[in-house]
């Protein structure tokens, strides 16, 4: 399975980004599918996460601003991410059943 991610960039406080990434390869059925993300100096983690059958997840951190969604027919995840904060500023992966992508940066910052 490989992973392609598109969309990061540098954005003002306040600001949207909309993430998305293709599943490409041996698909057969990709069940959950989701974003991580690694801020320099920290640690990897789970931003969000959405089964094949929608049901989601959410880091606290995000929650309210971060939505998560996927089209199963075209095998992409999308990651919109509004009211962007500096503290977002991260590398962000997209992962489904246990495959990586490449990542893709998000700067936040005015």
């Amino acid at each position: 399975v490989q992973l392609q991610a598109f969309g990061g960039g540098l954005v003002q406080p306040g600001g949207s980004l909309r993430l998305s990434c293709i599943a490409s390869g041996s698909i057969f059925s990709i069940n959950d599918m989701g974003w991580n993300r690694q801020a320099p100096g920290e640690q990897r983690e789970l931003v969000a996460g959405i089964t094949s059958g929608g049901s989601t997840y959410y880091a606290d951190a995000v929650k309210g601003r971060f939505t998560i969604s996927r089209d199963n027919a075209k095998n992409t995840v999308y990651l919109q991410m509004n009211n962007l904060k500096p503290e977002d500023t991260a590398v962000y992966y997209c992962v489904a059943d246990g495959h990586w992508g490449q990542g893709t940066l998000v700067t936040v910052s005015s």
